[in-house]
């Protein structure tokens, strides 16, 4: 039924050659590990036992989740394309490609499932923005300001404040940042987030987590690095530069650059850890080994 026939089943839409397309699964695989909102969740847990139990299901319906990516577009193009009621004169889905999924719950279970799963993307949709604002709120006031500018010597209600504003400026530039990108796929939007994600925060908890070496100014250059390059050559990119900017073509054609900053993160933190002398380093070992046994602890036993 779909205009390109069998061709829809090669991966040609958001990667048109394939360094894109390896460099965009690398974003959705390690991405996942490195967003703010899941890492979070850890936070929520009592022990190691618990943290692992979490992560299994999680995982399991996360891969059901993506594994219906799938069976909605296809079953999107068979009964939403093409039918009057979805779509406009000009031959387009009514409300864009985006609302394919709102479409389809139509087309399958009448407006009674329209609504219900309208209910659900809303939902959804305010649970993961409330949890960014959260972490990022909460990256602002205690990481930055309490742990870093005042050196952990500030009040719980100057922490709040901070919290607060931090909140508010982060709300703005997410909603200014909205509009811009208002008419680019959400599916793209979302590999954005992914490929800044898995080029700062996932390479320094992988490296926490199993590397005794990683230091603390390693840690903060490589996560630094990664996060700086991800975001200036996806400026730099076609989607961003072209379509966004409206230049004529693209310093980087390769998009996302995950490909490119992933590995850039990793160099950084090995580089800079090898070569830290400072005081801070037989710490930051006695940090790791302090981790490694609690991870590997069972927990206590009520009497």
């Amino acid at each position: 039924m779909h205009s390109k026939g069998i061709a829809i089943l090669a991966p040609q839409f958001l990667a048109k050659e394939p360094v894109s397309g390896i460099s965009l699964g690398l974003a959705l695989m390690f991405g996942t590990a490195g967003l703010p909102h899941i890492l979070m969740r850890f936070f929520t847990v009592r022990d190691a036992k618990a943290t692992r139990t979490s992560v299994f299901w999680a995982t399991i319906f996360m891969n059901f989740f993506l594994a219906l990516v799938f069976i909605i577009g296809f079953r999107a193009i068979a009964l939403v394309s093409g039918k009057p009621e979805f779509v406009g004169a000009s031959g387009a889905l009514r409300g864009g490609g985006n609302t394919a999924a709102i479409h389809l719950s139509q087309a399958v279970g009448g407006p009674a499932l329209l609504e219900f799963i309208s209910a659900v993307a809303f939902a959804t949709i305010l649970a993961v923005v409330a949890r960014l604002t959260l972490a990022g709120a909460s990256a602002v006031s205690h990481d930055l300001y309490v742990s870093v500018f005042r050196r952990n010597n500030a009040n719980d209600a100057r922490e709040v404040a901070v919290s607060k504003a931090a909140t508010l400026v982060l709300d703005i530039f997410a909603v200014m940042l909205g509009i811009v990108f208002q008419t680019q796929n959400v599916a793209y939007r979302v590999s954005l987030a992914f490929a800044v994600a898995c080029s700062s925060t996932f390479p320094v908890l992988l490296l926490s987590l199993y590397w005794r070496g990683l230091t603390t100014a390693g840690a903060v250059a490589g996560g630094t690095v990664g996060l700086v390059s991800a975001v200036v050559l996806t400026i730099i990119g076609p989607t961003v530069w072209v379509k966004i900017l409206g230049n004529n073509s693209a310093i980087f054609s390769i998009d996302p650059l995950t490909i490119l900053t992933m590995p850039l993160a990793f160099a950084v933190c090995w580089l800079v850890s090898v070569m830290d002398r400072s005081p801070r380093t037989a710490q930051d070992c006695g940090n790791f080994e302090n981790q490694l046994r609690q991870s590997l602890r069972a927990p206590a036993r009520l009497s």
